[in-house]
């Protein structure tokens, strides 16, 4: 049995959660619609180990806001997941710039932004819904392809007659 370096992108399929309203376009990959546990994003056989969360600015902004604290247990749940990211379809100047509706201050916005990512829990600013598909597709393709090559690695050592797969040996 011999399995290619990686799979290509055409190959990966994207898990969309259902809930997801605005999905993103993640071509070249492959995509599906299910539910996922956490985020909006992952990838079919990887849901337990991949998981992106898009939000728009509003969304952003509701997050610190009026929905605080269901965000707040959605970041608990990211950062369970060995790849995850919060992908917002805006920049760190027009948070600055706060032109939105409603009481959250921009400096609100900024420190829960920061004290997600130290957490651990990345925050891509991509600027806009279209290069927010952009990053989500290479992202999960890096990770799902990352985990090709590790199970590739894998499989090739238990293959090998007489050697125990690393970390096997009694």
């Amino acid at each position: 049995m011999d399995f290619p370096a990686e799979p290509k992108p055409e190959r990966v399929t994207a898990v969309i959660d259902t809930r997801e309203q605005t999905p993103l376009d993640v071509s070249p990959l492959l995509s599906l619609r299910a539910t996922l546990t956490t985020g909006d994003y992952s990838v079919r056989g990887l849901e337990k180990v991949i998981a992106i969360e898009r939000k728009s600015l509003s969304d952003l902004v509701s997050c610190v806001g009026q929905d605080r604290e269901r965000f707040d247990k959605e970041i608990v749940r990211l950062l369970a997941y060995p790849v995850r990211a919060i992908v917002v379809e805006a920049t760190w100047a027009e948070i600055e710039a706060g032109d939105w509706r409603g009481q959250v201050k921009p400096a609100a916005v900024l420190g829960s932004c920061l004290g997600w990512i130290a957490q651990g829990v990345p925050i891509v600013m991509a600027g806009s819904h279209k290069k927010a598909g952009e990053y989500v597709a290479k992202m999960l393709y890096i990770a799902a392809r990352r985990r090709w090559r590790e199970n590739r690695i894998f499989v090739t050592e238990v293959m090998i007659e007489g050697m125990e797969p690393a970390g096997t040996t009694e």
